[in-house]
């Protein structure tokens, strides 16, 4: 690879990290080439932009950034770095299921909101954070609770009113 493309690559790379809402970076070590491959696929249908790099250049992409230099210890032997673009969980989550099917696939790191995590933190927080669908019905959900329980108020007399009708009826009837 020439300087051109090195210097390519590492435009790319900035660029990614520049757009993501998150990033996972990963040791596929050990991987066979159809595992790979089903990971990349499973990747491409959720919008995940996934793609094996070199650590030099990683660490040259984000020389300048405030969370560049804390990435160094997740800059060793093969990397992988699955950039979320939409949904800042969406990457955690699908390589902490592929986790749990292939041991090989281990988690180094994750960078959210210019924060690095660590393996466990991808894991138990990031991976587990709500997706947008989730927030927007737990949102509407929430704005919703006030106007029910309005109608509901509003409806309590005329409930009642029945109730009082029903239990004059019993009693004339019974």
């Amino acid at each position: 690879m020439d300087r051109a493309q090195k210097a390519d690559q590492v435009k790319d790379i900035r660029s990614n990290f520049d757009r993501m809402s998150s990033a996972v970076l990963v040791d596929f070590t050990g991987m066979t080439v159809e595992e790979v491959t089903k990971l990349r696929d499973a990747f491409r249908a959720k919008g995940i932009t996934y793609k094996v790099v070199k650590n030099t250049l990683v660490e040259k992409a984000l020389a300048d950034l405030s969370y560049g230099p804390k990435l160094g210890d997740a800059l060793r032997g093969m990397t992988g770095i699955a950039w979320s673009f939409e949904e800042p969980s969406a990457a955690a989550r699908l390589l902490k299921d592929a986790g749990r099917e292939n041991e090989k696939l281990k988690i180094k790191a994750g960078v959210l909101d210019g924060e690095v995590l660590s393996a466990r933190a991808v894991e138990d927080q990031l991976a587990n954070l709500p997706s947008k669908d989730e927030m927007r019905a737990r949102f509407l959900a929430q704005l919703m609770a006030p106007a029910q329980r309005f109608v509901m108020l509003l409806n309590a007399p005329a409930r009642e009113f029945v109730g009082v009708l029903a239990a004059k009826q019993r009693k004339e009837g019974g």
